[in-house]
């Protein structure tokens, strides 16, 4: 459950930054903002749930970019050291669908474990998060087979 909470923390973290890099396509800039309050969102009910499991986790999501972050981003950027932007799109939604592949991929481990164990509310938080979780993953692969095309052949 604390690797989960964490995991959930850097997608929430990376969807951000990518919203961030990734302002002049409005439609990345504003769906990446959306898909991080939903690992947000995950984070606070996984904090909640877990004391029932004898562990403190924050409820407090730490998505957001901090300063040395968007300064080292917006240095990059007047002078020129950012690599094509087109590539860094593809790799932040491979990073995306990778990190969301994984975080799936917990869920349904939590979601086994709730199972075997009879645990009626961990399977109801999997169940309510998971889908989530997956809908991340399915939004970075088909902007990664639209944009593909343009970028690696255009």
């Amino acid at each position: 459950m604390r690797d989960l909470h964490g995991r959930e923390n850097d997608l929430a973290h990376h969807l951000l930054l990518v919203s961030e890099r990734h302002k002049a396509d409005h439609e990345v800039y504003h769906l990446a903002r959306d898909l991080a309050v939903w690992s947000q969102r995950h984070v606070r009910a996984l904090a909640e749930a877990a004391p029932s499991y004898g562990i403190d986790l924050s409820a407090e999501p730490e998505g957001k970019a901090t300063l040395a972050e968007r300064l080292r981003e917006r240095g990059s950027e007047l002078l020129g050291l950012r690599s094509d932007a087109g590539l860094l799109m593809l790799r932040d939604l491979r990073t995306v669908y990778t990190e969301a592949a994984g975080i799936s991929l917990d869920w349904e481990m939590v979601g086994q474990a709730a199972k075997a164990a009879q645990d009626d509310q961990l399977l109801q938080l999997v169940q309510q998060c998971h889908p989530d979780t997956l809908r991340q993953m399915r939004w970075a692969n088909a902007k990664l087979k639209e944009s593909s095309p343009q970028v690696l052949v255009g």
